[in-house]
């Protein structure tokens, strides 16, 4: 374990990009299967091409994303550290967190086959909540985050928070598909019961 653990922190200096893209990945993943298996209790109905899909927008979209973010933020220079945690917070969850819960809800959509009118539906029913509910998760993470803890290893704590908030974006990622999917499907139950009145 600790020779992995050494690995692992070496791949992070040497190659963040591919280190934390695949740190991404997995945790997307694994959120999601916790999501399935132990929130939803799906068993041996798990769906796994939505486990693929976070997999992939974890490894493809958000892992190299927050991995350039935080090459550009380490680069930012502060005339006290303090003043470097407070920037570093804002900038992080004022600029990319109201972006970054935007695309995921639009391309998990768009993966699904929803289109960009299912992308413009869920994101306007499950973006104002998920906005709120990951600023009081990841302000308190980034504020220890930013002050402690080695540049080269930010992704990793958040990677692991990240662990539990992927299931809880998993579970209302898939709520929030069920809900347009049911909307959709009493949309066309009633136009068709529309045209059968009209005949």
């Amino acid at each position: 374990m600790a020779s992995f653990l050494k690995l692992y922190n070496a791949a992070l200096i040497r190659r963040p990009m591919l280190a934390q893209s695949a740190t991404a990945a997995v945790l997307f993943g694994a959120g999601d299967i916790i999501a399935q298996q132990a929130i939803e209790q799906r068993g041996k109905n798990h769906d796994f091409l939505r486990t693929a899909r976070l997999t992939f927008y974890g490894g493809a979209i958000f892992g190299p994303a927050l991995t350039k973010w935080y090459q550009l933020l380490n680069r930012i220079k502060f005339s006290s550290p303090t003043k470097a945690v407070v920037y570093r917070v804002w900038l992080d969850q004022a600029i990319l967190t109201p972006v970054a819960v935007g695309v995921f809800f639009g391309t998990m959509s768009i993966l699904e086959g929803q289109g960009v009118s299912g992308a413009v539906e869920r994101t306007r029913t499950a973006y104002e909540p998920t906005l709120i509910r990951n600023w009081m998760v990841f302000i308190p993470t980034q504020i220890i985050n930013f002050s402690i803890v080695p540049h080269h290893l930010r992704f990793v704590v958040v990677s692991v928070v990240s662990l539990f908030w992927n299931t809880y974006l998993s579970a209302v990622n898939a709520r929030s598909q069920r809900q347009l999917e049911f909307v959709t499907s009493e949309k066309s139950e009633n136009k068709a019961n529309s045209s059968g009145g009209v005949d």
